[in-house]
């Protein structure tokens, strides 16, 4: 039989299973944190960075950074992570988020 008639049409859907972010740039939380604040998803919905909580935070590398800030988040690439630990703030509790394909 062909292998074009033995695979299937239906099957496994990553739909339930994929991961959704709120995403957040670096840029936007240094002109809305001061100097030394402790940022996560509370603080983004506060100063309304995010709209309301729909699931997991991640934090991205757009912009830039200038103050020492304390990120707690879900997730924060490695570009923000980079700009953070330049501007001496630090990342607590994130997950590292591999680059795609890797």
């Amino acid at each position: 039989m062909p292998l074009l008639r033995r695979v299937a049409r239906r099957g496994f859907n990553n739909t339930r299973f994929a991961k959704r972010y709120d995403i957040v740039n670096i840029g936007e939380i240094g002109l809305r944190f001061d100097e030394g604040a402790t940022v996560n998803a509370e603080t983004l919905v506060e100063r309304r960075l995010l709209k309301k909580r729909h699931g997991l935070v991640k934090v991205l590398g757009v912009g830039e950074i200038e103050i020492k800030i304390v990120v707690s988040v879900d997730a924060v690439s490695e570009g923000a992570r980079t700009k953070i630990a330049n501007a001496g703030g630090t990342v607590v509790d994130a997950e590292k988020v591999m680059p795609h394909g890797k």
